[in-house]
């Protein structure tokens, strides 16, 4: 016999908010501008790609020394 009980409830987080491009990055910008057409003209899948690349191209910069 199979169980047919439910299994445990599955817990998702929220999304991430959109990342900020590196000031004065050139490459970011670009990205972020891409992002604001892509929004624009309701790309979605668009958008999430540029905030993907932006997050992880900001990986890239060097991190500020406290």
């Amino acid at each position: 016999m199979t169980n047919k009980t439910m299994g445990e409830p599955v817990h998702l987080a929220l999304p991430e908010g959109w990342p900020v491009p590196h000031p004065g990055c050139k490459v970011c910008g670009a990205l972020a501008a891409e992002r604001e057409r892509a929004q624009a003209s309701g790309d979605l899948s668009k958008v999430s790609d540029c905030n993907v690349e932006i997050r992880e191209h900001k990986d890239a910069h060097p991190r500020r020394q406290r």
